[in-house]
């Protein structure tokens, strides 16, 4: 349960939070674009929608068969800033478990509201489904947490009449923002333009358990509330939850470059085992 007591702005300004913060975004995009020019197989900045950040990187394992099990990792930035192009290389530990990455962006706000976020990630993950013929599992960072958690479940048949309730059959989210509401009142929330009511429809937190397999992350060392939001959806959703020792709304994300990292382990085998329901 929220703490009214709480100052909502230091609990939620991760940059402000994170001493370092500037500079581990600055490495996150130095090493996004190594990686960009170094991984093989990979298509990049290809469009999947109208929009002018309708746009997505996809990365193949080597020697990769047909059948490849399929992650979808969307980024973070409270739904207001970065791109697909500043977290490519988190998908280096998964790929080498042989794990096909999709990294989209999508629109932001102001510019677009994030009801038109989820709309678009949604479309993207019937896309990818038919075209791959593979179950995507949704991870995401953040605000991309929270994105992640709305494709969980959802009823895709709307997209075509191929697709069922399974083409996103299970979920991580890392360091998520499920309860939208308590942001409204920061510098963070301005710029999402929602009423109260608008923000309560988009946290997954208040919404019902869609089903599915969900499994969250935070890390150890983050806010009391980013730590309670996890658990706290977690619970209401009938998932399980885990804390990244000593890591920070940032570090929280290192162990995705590590193919033997306990994490990427367990993504890369809760991908494998829904890719063949």
């Amino acid at each position: 349960m929220l703490d009214a007591r709480m100052n909502l702005q230091a609990e939620y300004d991760n940059r402000a939070r994170v001493p370092d913060s500037a500079d581990i975004l600055a490495r996150w995009s130095r090493d996004a674009a190594a990686f960009r020019t170094t991984w093989a197989r990979s298509h990049l900045d290809v469009p999947y929608g109208p929009g002018e950040r309708e746009r997505l990187d996809l990365f193949l394992p080597e020697g990769a068969a047909e059948a490849t099990p399929l992650v979808m990792f969307i980024h973070g930035g409270y739904w207001q800033a970065l791109d697909h192009r500043q977290v490519s290389h988190f998908a280096r530990g998964l790929l080498l478990r042989g794990v096909a990455v999709a990294v989209p962006s999508y629109g932001l706000c102001p510019e677009v509201p994030i009801a038109t976020a989820v709309e678009q990630l949604r479309k993207l993950a019937a896309m990818l489904c038919l075209q791959t013929k593979q179950h995507v599992y949704a991870m995401g960072h953040s605000a991309g947490g929270q994105l992640a958690a709305m494709l969980l479940g959802h009823d895709y048949s709307r997209f075509s009449k191929a697709l069922g309730c399974q083409v996103v059959p299970g979920a991580m989210p890392i360091s998520g923002v499920f309860e939208i509401e308590p942001l409204l009142g920061t510098t963070i929330g301005a710029g999402l333009g929602l009423t109260a009511e608008e923000a309560r429809a988009l946290s997954p937190r208040f919404l019902p358990p869609p089903g599915g397999e969900l499994h969250a992350v935070v890390g150890a060392a983050e806010s009391p509330e980013y730590l309670r939001q996890t658990r706290d959806f977690a619970e209401a959703w009938g998932g399980t939850h885990e804390a990244i020792p000593d890591a920070n709304h940032f570090t929280v994300l290192d162990p995705l470059a590590d193919p033997d990292h306990p994490l990427t382990i367990k993504a890369a085998g809760t991908a494998r085992r829904l890719a063949s329901l």
